[in-house]
C-alpha cells in the first residue's frame, strides 16, 4: 500500500471512529483526506473496500508485534500468550475495532458482515494454535472447543468489567482470570474426554490460512524453537557455541519476521555458519529450519 493510500485508511479510520462508518460518507472521507474522487476510486471501489482495509492494516500491525514477542521465547511459556493477550486488548481498544465491528453487525451489508465473521474464524485458529503450543499435542482433540469458550469468555468478561468498573479496568486482571479458567476447563475436558467440534473443522472455515503467510510465521516460530531445544542440549559443554548458535537464529527469526524484504545474503551466510557446527549439521532440526525457510 502506497504511502498517500496508507494516509486516506488513516483518516478514514479516525471518521469512522468519531461519527461512525454508517454516517461518515465518501465526501466526507475526500474532504478530510483531501483527495478527489477519482483517487478515492482508484485506491478502493467501495466505502466497504476502505473499512475493509482499516480493519486489515490495524491487524497486520498487531500480528506483527504479537510475532515478535515470540521471537527467542518458549513458545509453551503461558506468560507469553498473556502478553500477545495484553497486546491484542490494547491494540483493539485504540484502534476502536469493537464499535467498528458492531456496527457492521447492525448494518445490511452482508459482505461486510462477512468480512466480519471470517475476521472471527482467523481469531480462534490463532487461539487454537497458541493453545497446542501451550498445552501440549495430547490436548489436541480439544483445542477448536475451547479456543471458542476463551473467546466467548474474554469477550463478555471484558464487556460487564468495562462497564463495572471503568476507567479503573484492567486488562491484566481479566486475562488472567480467564487464562486459569481455561487451563482448568482443558483439565476437565480432557479428564473426561468431552469433545464438541472436530479441531480440524477449522479447515474448512479457514482453508487459504493453511497455505499463506501467517501459516509460514508460525512454522517458523516454532522449528527455531526444535532447533533451540536441540542446541542447548547438544552445546551444553561449549557456551561460546551455544551463545554463538542461538544469536544466529534469533538474527534468521528478526530478518524474516520483521523486513518486508528480507536479506537474503545474509539469511544463507547465517545457516551456512550452523551447518559448519558438526553437531548440527544434518540434523532434522536444522535441515526442517532450512526447508521451511526455502519454501517461503
Amino acid at each position: 500500500m502506497n504511502e498517500r493510500k496508507q494516509m486516506v485508511v488513516k483518516y478514514a479510520h479516525q471518521l469512522f471512529i468519531e461519527k461512525g462508518y454508517q454516517a461518515t460518507s465518501i465526501q466526507d472521507i475526500l474532504d478530510y483526506s483531501g483527495i478527489s474522487k477519482g483517487t478515492f476510486y482508484n485506491y478502493f471501489s467501495s466505502k466497504s473496500e476502505l473499512l475493509k482495509a482499516v480493519f486489515l492494516t490495524s491487524q497486520e500491525k498487531f500480528e506483527k508485534e504479537r510475532n515478535e514477542l515470540l521471537i527467542g521465547q518458549n513458545l509453551a511459556d503461558i506468560e507469553i500468550f498473556i502478553k500477545q493477550s495484553e497486546l491484542q486488548m490494547h491494540s483493539n481498544k485504540n484502534n476502536k475495532i469493537f464499535f467498528l465491528y458492531e456496527e457492521v453487525m447492525i448494518s445490511n451489508d452482508n459482505e461486510l458482515k462477512n468480512f466480519i465473521t471470517h475476521a472471527k474464524f482467523q481469531h480462534i485458529h490463532w487461539l487454537s494454535k497458541r493453545f497446542l503450543d501451550i498445552f501440549g499435542a495430547d490436548k489436541k482433540p480439544y483445542i477448536l472447543d475451547c479456543a471458542i469458550l476463551y473467546s466467548g469468555m474474554m469477550h463478555q468478561t471484558i464487556h460487564f468489567n468495562a462497564l463495572a468498573k471503568e476507567p479503573e479496568f484492567n486488562p491484566t486482571e481479566i486475562i488472567r482470570y480467564c487464562v486459569d479458567r481455561i487451563k482448568s476447563i482443558f483439565e476437565d475436558v480432557s479428564r473426561s474426554n468431552a469433545q464438541l467440534l472436530e479441531p480440524d473443522l477449522i479447515k474448512q472455515w479457514l482453508p487459504e490460512c493453511f497455505h499463506n503467510q501467517q501459516d509460514f510465521h508460525t512454522a517458523l516460530l516454532h522449528s527455531a524453537n526444535d532447533l533451540k531445544k536441540m542446541i542447548l542440549r547438544l552445546c551444553q559443554d561449549d557456551e561460546a557455541e551455544r551463545v554463538k548458535n542461538l544469536k544466529l537464529i534469533h538474527f534468521i527469526q528478526e530478518e524474516l519476521l520483521q523486513n518486508v524484504e528480507p536479506r537474503t545474503f545474509l539469511i544463507e551466510s547465517a545457516l551456512l555458519s550452523l551447518n559448519t557446527n558438526p553437531k548440527l549439521k544434518n540434523t532434522l532440526e536444522l535441515s526442517e529450519f532450512e526447508k521451511i525457510i526455502a519454501n517461503n
